[in-house]
């Protein structure tokens, strides 16, 4: 049996959303991946719903609440310290991982639609 140890601090626990996109987002050179890449910018009107721009493309979205929300954990050495309500203590003595929330996920943006473009006016040359 596996026992993870999960601390909560105590105060409030920030929360996060997810931004899912349908499709492919694709770079121009083949070596370079998007890990740490500036995509684009997210907007949102007046009446809330966002905007994501990328390049010269807009996409609309929507909030969606997840069904199950889902935690943000981050791995830490925890001091070795006996767990007094672990059943089995020959488990926990050997176990120096523990796992602190980071944030709490309840909702993720969704932009389902193709892109549009952004088409600007430009004055006709004579």
């Amino acid at each position: 049996m596996v026992q993870l140890f999960i601390k909560l601090e105590t105060g409030e626990t920030s929360e996060w959303t997810i931004i899912e996109l349908q499709g492919d987002l694709e770079c121009t050179s083949t070596k370079d991946s998007l890990d740490g890449k500036f995509i684009g910018d997210l907007h949102f009107t007046k009446q809330g719903e966002p905007l994501f721009i990328v390049g010269h493309h807009i996409l609309s979205g929507k909030f969606v609440r997840l069904d199950k929300p889902l935690i943000v954990l981050v791995k830490e050495n925890r001091p070795d310290v006996e767990m007094e309500t672990a059943p089995y203590k020959e488990e926990t003595t050997d176990s120096k991982t523990q796992f602190s929330v980071t944030a709490v996920i309840r909702r993720k943006i969704v932009f389902r639609t193709r892109p549009r473009p952004i088409v600007t006016n430009l004055p006709k040359s004579s």
